[in-house]
C-alpha cells in the first residue's frame, strides 16, 4: 500500500465565484477530471467518480474563532482534537503546548513503529538548517512531527539527487529565489510523474504546498492562479503515472484561505478531502471521514504493526 499526502496549506471549499475563489476562476483539467467536470468550490462535495471522491472537512473542529495552522496542521499529523485540547485555534507555530502534543505521538513516529517508511519530500534550502540552528526559525507542526519520528529533513542534496522537490515542485523558485542557479528544472507533468516514482520507494510520502496560503495572505489573484494552474499540471503528470490499485493520493487541508480573496485572513470554510485511488481503497479510507482528527486514524487502518 503506497499513500502520498498532498497537503495544501489555506484551501477551503468556497463560493463559486471567480473574482474572488481562484479555484473558479482557473483552468485546472486534473481537478476538474477527477470530479467529472465540476470544481473544488462550496456546494460540490460530495463526489464520488470514477477515480476520486470529494468530502467536506470540518477545519473547526467544534471550537469557535477562525481555524489557524499549528493546531490544523497538529490534528492532521496526530489524530488528536487540538484545538479542543489546548482551548483555542492558534498559529502559525506551535507553542510548547501543541509542539509537545506532536512530539508525543504523530502519524510519523506510528508508521516507524508499525515497521513502514515514511518521508516528507519537500527539499529544504541550508539558510533554512541555519535559521533553525540559530534559533531564528521555528519548525512548523509538519517537519515537527517528521523530525520528532528520528528522519530527516530533505536537503539541496536530495533535491539534486532526484529524492526530494522544491516547494514549487520544478525548481524555478530554487533558482530564482534561493541563489541556487544550477538547481535541477523540471516541467509540471514530468514533476508528477517523478513524484509517483519517489513515492514508490516508501510506504508513506508527505509534500507541503505552502504557496497556497502565502498567496491567500497576499490576496494576489494572479499569483493564485497561476500557483493552481500549476500545481493541476503535476496533478495531472502525477494521475498518468498513478496505480490506483496500489495506494492512495489525499489532497487536504488546516484551514480555508485562498479560496476567499476577499480577505487577508482565513476562512471558516470546511477544507476538501480529495482522495485518489481505486474505489474500494477510497470508501474504506473514507468512511466515517468527516474532520482533520480522523486523517491520521483513517490513514493508519491500513498500516497494521508488522511482526
Amino acid at each position: 500500500m503506497r499513500f502520498l499526502f498532498l497537503f495544501m496549506d489555506g484551501i477551503g471549499l468556497g463560493a463559486p465565484d471567480p473574482q474572488t475563489n481562484p479555484f473558479a476562476a482557473a483552468s485546472l483539467p486534473s481537478l476538474t477530471g477527477l470530479l467529472g467536470g465540476k470544481r473544488l468550490v462550496s456546494g460540490t462535495a460530495p463526489v464520488e467518480s470514477d477515480r476520486a471522491t470529494l468530502l467536506e472537512l470540518d477545519a473547526g473542529l467544534g471550537m469557535p474563532g477562525l481555524p489557524q495552522s499549528a493546531t490544523g496542521q497538529a490534528a492532521l499529523v496526530t489524530g488528536k482534537n487540538v484545538p479542543q485540547l489546548i482551548g483555542e485555534h492558534y498559529g502559525p507555530k506551535p507553542t510548547q503546548q501543541i509542539a509537545g502534543l506532536i512530539k508525543e505521538d504523530n502519524l510519523f513516529i506510528q508508521l516507524q513503529r508499525r515497521g513502514y517508511r515514511a518521508a516528507l519530500l519537500n527539499a529544504y534550502p541550508q539558510r533554512y538548517f541555519d535559521g533553525v540552528e540559530s534559533g531564528r526559525r521555528l519548525l512548523s507542526a509538519i517537519p515537527l512531527a517528521v523530525t520528532s519520528a528520528g528522519l530527516a529533513l530533505k536537503t539541496a542534496e536530495d533535491l539534486y539527487a532526484g529524492e526530494a522537490f522544491s516547494v514549487d515542485f520544478t525548481g524555478r523558485g530554487w533558482r530564482e529565489q534561493l541563489g541556487y542557479k544550477d538547481a535541477p528544472l523540471l516541467a509540471e507533468a514530468e514533476a508528477g510523474r517523478k513524484l509517483a516514482k519517489v513515492v514508490a520507494s516508501c510506504d508513506l510520502a508527505f509534500f507541503e504546498f505552502w504557496p497556497s496560503d502565502y498567496a491567500g495572505h497576499h490576496q494576489d489573484k494572479d499569483g493564485a492562479r497561476r500557483l493552481l494552474e500549476t500545481f493541476d499540471a503535476v496533478l495531472g503528470g502525477l494521475l498518468a503515472a498513478w496505480d490506483d490499485e496500489q495506494g492512495l493520493i489525499l489532497v487536504t487541508s488546516d484551514h480555508g484561505n485562498l479560496e476567499d480573496l476577499s480577505t487577508r485572513h482565513h476562512t471558516n470554510n470546511p477544507v476538501p478531502g480529495l482522495v485518489i485511488g481505486a474505489k474500494a481503497l477510497r470508501q474504506r479510507f473514507c468512511q466515517g471521514l468527516k474532520d482533520l482528527s480522523q486523517i491520521t486514524p483513517a490513514i493508519l487502518h491500513f498500516y497494521p504493526p508488522r511482526d
